[in-house]
């Protein structure tokens, strides 16, 4: 199936993606601050510069879309347009992650994920549970936290 939409829009509405500071992002940051959590964004010093770092408890929240980190959720679908360009392009982010994953928890970082599904879509959590699951999991010495949608 051709893309519904020009190339030069296409191309103007895949720029206009950020990846930092994006909705998900935001929620948890508001969240988290609301209960008294401070915390640094986008740490370039450690591996893969976190969405949000903790460093009292030494541990980061990172909050995946689930388009671009390949979720098996309703919210990700490889698009029917250029499919060989985006499923290589979706292995190489979860190859990144993986490295990203593993440096930090070598370096002693505890590492939290929230998914995209966790907070949008037909599959959110309420979004006190989630803010909650991610108070109570910097609180404890558990050392990792997925937080997913509804199945």
């Amino acid at each position: 199936m051709a893309d519904i939409v020009p190339a030069e829009t296409r191309s103007r509405m895949m720029a206009g993606i950020r990846g930092t500071n994006t909705k998900p992002e935001l929620i948890l940051r508001r969240g988290l601050h609301a209960l008294g959590f401070r915390f640094r964004l986008h740490d370039s010093a450690l591996p893969g510069k976190p969405d949000i770092v903790f460093p009292r408890f030494r541990a980061v929240i990172l909050a995946h879309g689930c388009f671009w980190h390949g979720h098996d959720c309703h919210l990700y679908r490889l698009p029917s347009t250029r499919p060989e360009f985006w499923e290589a392009k979706i292995v190489r982010n979860r190859g990144v992650d993986a490295r990203a994953a593993a440096a930090l928890t070598e370096l002693g970082w505890r590492q939290g994920i929230v998914w995209e599904c966790a907070l949008k879509g037909r599959s959110r959590l309420p979004l006190e549970k989630v803010i909650d699951e991610c108070a109570a999991w910097l609180n404890s010495s558990s050392p990792a936290l997925e937080i997913r949608g509804r199945s």
